[in-house]
C-alpha cells in the first residue's frame, strides 16, 4: 500500500497551477509563447523529477502522483502539460534504460530546470511515431551521425536534450531501432516553426538532424533493442500522461461552463442560465463523462508501478492504456464542446473556453491518433496481431 499523500499532491500542485500556470495560459496561447516559467517553478519544486529517485535529485513518487500531476497542470493549461509530459517520459525513459553515467549526467540537473523530450515521429511516417525511415550512421569508432526529419516534436528548439530514436546503422528491418540521448546544442539541429489551431505554447515542430554526430556514450540501451524502449518505456508513460493532461482540460472546461451558468442572468427574465434545463443536461452530460476518468487513470497508474516493482514489462497494457488515451481526450472534446454551446457568444469570444476547445482538439490527433488506436484496440480484440512494424502497416 503506498504511503504518499495523494490529497497533498494535489492540494500542493494545485496550488502552484493556480498561481503560476493558469495567469499565463492566455498570453501564452495568443503570442504562442513556450512556457518557460511555468515549467521553472515546476522544476524548482521538484516536479520535473517525480519519477526519478531521491539520489538523482528527484521526488521518488509513483504513476498515481504523476498522473494526478499531469491532470491538474492540463486542467490549468493543456501546453504546459503535454511539454511536461514528454519531459517527464523523456527522463524516465533514461531512468529504466540509460546506465548510471547518463543518470548522473541527464537526470540530475532536471531539479535545476534541464527539459527533456522525445524527438520520434518522422514525417515520412505521419502519425505512426513508432516507426522510423531515417537510419544511423557510424562515425568512426565511438560515435554515431544522425540524420532524420522529425515531423512533431514537442519542445522543439527549446529542450536542453532529445530523446531521439531512429534505426540502427545498416538495418535490417524497422524494428532494428537505437535510441539516442542528444544535447539539443549540438551542430545540425534545426527547430522549425509551430503554427496551430491549439495547445500553441507546446512548441510541438518539426526538428531537422543533419550530420548531428552523437558520442556512444549517449546511446541509450543496447543498439538495436530500441523496440523494447518503445513498448516498455515511451509508450506507457507517454499515454498515461497524455490520457491525463486531457482529464484535467475536460474537468476546466466543465468548472467554467458551470461557473458561467451559475453566475450569468439574463435580467429580462431575471434568470440564471442555470435556470434552463437544457444547458443543465449538457452540463450532466460531460460530468457524467469526466467522472469516468479518475477511477481509470489511477487503476492504470496503480498497475504501472506493480509492473516496475515487480520488473516487469508495463508494455503489457499497453492497449488499455491506448483505450484511456482515446476515451479520455474524446471526453475533453465533449467537454469543451458543451462549455461553448452553453455559454453562448461569451464562449466563441476569444478566451478560456474557446482556447479550452482548441486545445482539447489536438488530444484526437496525437499519435496514436484515435483512429489509429481504435483499430489497435479492434485488432487486438479479435485476435489479429498489430503489425506495428511491418511495411505499410498499421
Amino acid at each position: 500500500m503506498s504511503s504518499i499523500d495523494y490529497d497533498q499532491v494535489r492540494a500542493d500542485i494545485r496550488a502552484l497551477a493556480d498561481e503560476v500556470i493558469r495567469p499565463n495560459a492566455e498570453k501564452n496561447d495568443a503570442e504562442s509563447i513556450f512556457p518557460r516559467e511555468n515549467l521553472n517553478a515546476l522544476a524548482k519544486a521538484g516536479w520535473n523529477g517525480i519519477l526519478l529517485p531521491k539520489e538523482y535529485g528527484g521526488l521518488g513518487l509513483d504513476h498515481v502522483a504523476f498522473s494526478i500531476v499531469a491532470e491538474e497542470i492540463g486542467r490549468a493549461d493543456a501546453s504546459t502539460g503535454l511539454v511536461y509530459v514528454m519531459h517527464t517520459g523523456a527522463a524516465q525513459t533514461i531512468n529504466l534504460f540509460g546506465n548510471e553515467e547518463q543518470k548522473r549526467r541527464w537526470l540530475a540537473p532536471a531539479r535545476n530546470g534541464l527539459l527533456g523530450t522525445y524527438s520520434t515521429s518522422e514525417k515520412a511516417s505521419g502519425g505512426h511515431w513508432w516507426f522510423n525511415l531515417s537510419e544511423a550512421s557510424r562515425n568512426g569508432d565511438d560515435g554515431y551521425l544522425l540524420n532524420a526529419e522529425k515531423s512533431f516534436t514537442t519542445s522543439a528548439g527549446k529542450a536542453d536534450y532529445y530523446i531521439f530514436q531512429t534505426r540502427s546503422p545498416g538495418a535490417k528491418s524497422a524494428t532494428d531501432i537505437s535510441f539516442f540521448i542528444v544535447d539539443s546544442k549540438l551542430d545540425g539541429i534545426t527547430a522549425g516553426r509551430w503554427e496551430a489551431l491549439g495547445v500553441r505554447g507546446n512548441h510541438s515542430g518539426p526538428l531537422s538532424f543533419k550530420n548531428v554526430a552523437v558520442h556512444a556514450h549517449d546511446h541509450l540501451g543496447e543498439e538495436g533493442k530500441g523496440k523494447d524502449i518503445i513498448y516498455h518505456g515511451v509508450s506507457p508513460i507517454y499515454l498515461i500522461g497524455l490520457g491525463s493532461v486531457w482529464h484535467g482540460v475536460a474537468r476546466a472546461a466543465l468548472e467554467r461552463a458551470t461557473e458561467h451558468l451559475t453566475g450569468t442572468i439574463h435580467r429580462d427574465f431575471n434568470k440564471k442560465l442555470s435556470d434552463y434545463q437544457v444547458l443543465r443536461q449538457q452540463l450532466g452530460e460531460s460530468k457524467v463523462l469526466v467522472e469516468s476518468l479518475r477511477p481509470w487513470q489511477h487503476e492504470l497508474a496503480r498497475q504501472l508501478d506493480q509492473l516496475q516493482a515487480a520488473n516487469q514489462p508495463q508494455g503489457q497494457i499497453l492497449i488499455p492504456l491506448t483505450e484511456f488515451k482515446v476515451h479520455a481526450s474524446e471526453v475533453a472534446n465533449i467537454s469543451a464542446r458543451n462549455a461553448l454551446d452553453v455559454s453562448g457568444g461569451y464562449g466563441y469570444k476569444k478566451g478560456p473556453l474557446e482556447r479550452i476547445f482548441r486545445d482539447a482538439r489536438a488530444g484526437i490527433g496525437m499519435g496514436p491518433s484515435n483512429n489509429i488506436a481504435r483499430e489497435w484496440i479492434g485488432k487486438v480484440l479479435v485476435g489479429l496481431p498489430l503489425e506495428l512494424f511491418e511495411e505499410g502497416g498499421e
